[in-house]
C-alpha cells in the first residue's frame, strides 16, 4: 500500500489506524520497521499508532534510551544512534520480538536488518516536501 499524507496531522491519523487494526488483529505481524531519514514522518506516525492503541502518555523518540516502554504491550525503538548492529546486542530486542501480544515500533530497522523478524509489517517513509510524505507499507 502506498499513500501520500500533505500534513504531520495526515501522517499520524494514518499511523493511528494502523495502531488500532493491530489492537483488534491479534494476527497481523505485530513487529513494525520503519525506515526513512530524519525527518520523514517516522515518529509522528508512530505517534499516532500508541494512539490507535490507547496509549495516553507522549510518544517521543527514545534515542539516547534506545527503546521505551509505553504499557505492558507497546515498545518504541529507536536505533539512530547505532552504528553497527552488534551494538543492539543486550538491549532485549530479541525477547521484547518474541513477545506475541506485543506492539513494537523500530525506527531504523535497517540497522539490525540480520536480527528482525521475518513477521513484520516493514513501512518506508519518503519525504516529499515540507508537508508531503509518501509512505509506502509493506
Amino acid at each position: 500500500m502506498e499513500v501520500i499524507t500533505k500534513s504531520a496531522q495526515e501522517t499520524q491519523k494514518l499511523g493511528e489506524k494502523m495502531g488500532r487494526d493491530l489492537a483488534f488483529d491479534k494476527l497481523r505481524p505485530r513487529i513494525l520497521c520503519l525506515y526513512g531519514d530524519l525527518g520523514s514522518g517516522k515518529t509522528t506516525f508512530i505517534q499516532g499508532v500508541a494512539k490507535g492503541l490507547g496509549v495516553k502518555r507522549r510518544i517521543i523518540s527514545p534515542t539516547f534510551v534506545f527503546i521505551k516502554q509505553y504499557n505492558s504491550h507497546f515498545y518504541h525503538v529507536d536505533l539512530y544512534r547505532i552504528e553497527k548492529a552488534e551494538e543492539a546486542k543486550g538491549l532485549g530486542l530479541e525477547e521484547i520480538f518474541s513477545d506475541s501480544q506485543a506492539v513494537v515500533a523500530v525506527e531504523w530497522a535497517e540497522k539490525i536488518k540480520k536480527i528482525l523478524p521475518k513477521k513484520r509489517i516493514d513501512i518506508q517513509f519518503k519525504y516529499l516536501n515540507y508537508n508531503e510524505r509518501k509512505i509506502i507499507i509493506r
